[in-house]
């Protein structure tokens, strides 16, 4: 299988890219997905949590309480680091098995992890990429973005975007930077180069 790692902040765009890749035939594997899959209920990280936060953090109907958890966490980063260190193991170990499947239905695959917070991620440093891809806008784009699609006043955004990885740490670990400030033909037709390097190189790295 051929992997990318695939990043950018909130509102660049990355989500149109990865579903892009997606109709092309890539196995895409969202992390944001895979973090609410490992806390559901009867899973070793919602018990381990249980078992760190107390029982305040469960509801009554085996689910986790987010509100109580960030109630906890959110003012503290020591404790936001007990949660991290539950949380992004299980994560990596569930997104490994994903991909270990996807190989071997198709060795010729091209596998996408779609993982905003790659920069911050060090759990997944153990992970090899065969290619980092970021998804790039400018910081005014992604405010008009947010604002606009999402309806989030500039404070709020401003606060999102503060929140993450800085322009500079994604693109100085990037292979590959799709730009995505103009149009939106012209970030899938970027899209569609990426997809039909990624495809010639699956096959190039099968064969080897």
């Amino acid at each position: 299988m051929y992997l990318i790692a695939l990043t950018g902040g909130i509102a660049s765009g990355k989500s149109v890219v990865a579903e892009r890749l997606a109709s092309h035939g890539a196995v895409v594997v969202d992390a944001d997905v895979l973090a609410r899959r490992v806390v559901e209920p009867g899973t070793p990280g919602l018990t381990r949590i249980a078992e760190e936060f107390g029982p305040s953090v469960i509801n009554n109907d085996g689910t986790l309480n987010r509100p109580a958890l960030g109630a906890i966490i959110f003012p503290d980063p020591e404790r936001r680091e007990a949660l991290n260190a539950i949380t992004h193991p299980e994560i990596l170990r569930l997104g490994n098995q994903l991909f270990a499947e996807a190989n071997a239905a198709d060795p010729f695959a091209v596998g996408v992890y779609d993982v905003p917070l790659l920069v911050e991620a060090a759990h997944d440093r153990p992970r090899k990429y065969d290619l980092v891809v970021v998804v790039h806008a400018d910081t005014d784009t992604r405010l008009h973005r947010m604002m606009e699609l999402r309806g989030m006043t500039r404070e709020e955004a401003t606060h999102r975007l503060n929140s993450q990885a800085s322009d500079t740490e994604r693109l100085a670990i990037a292979d590959v930077v799709i730009d995505s400030n103009g149009t939106l033909d012209r970030t899938l037709e970027q899209a569609d180069e990426l997809w039909a390097m990624a495809a010639a190189s699956a096959r190039s790295k099968h064969a080897e």
